[in-house]
């Protein structure tokens, strides 16, 4: 009973540590930097049945742009991916997430 008791507890506590810690860019829901991306790298898609390439992209780690290379997706039905982009705004960047798009 004890053990239960005590392995419930350690559950809700992470539960709670997890819901209310919130990274800072996950805060605002986008990165902004005022250092413009390096140009994309240039790749060969994987082409396979039942995937679709997600392009490669620059993440901002806080301090530089990090190459994060593209990865093949199980496909969606009547969806596409849109690739990540860094979208200028004014004299910052601003980045957006990949995702699924009808």
């Amino acid at each position: 009973m004890i053990i239960r008791t005590v392995a419930l507890a350690g559950l809700l506590s992470m539960g709670v540590g997890a819901a209310i810690y919130t990274p800072p860019a996950a805060a605002r829901g986008y990165v902004e930097v005022t250092v413009a991306p390096p140009a994309l790298r240039v790749e060969e898609p994987v082409v396979r049945e039942g995937c679709e390439w997600a392009p490669g992209y620059y993440r901002w780690d806080g301090h530089d742009y990090v190459w994060v290379g593209g990865s093949c997706l199980a496909a969606r039905p009547h969806y596409h991916y849109v690739g990540a982009t860094w979208v200028q705004a004014g004299t910052k960047w601003r980045y957006h997430e990949g995702h699924w798009d009808h």
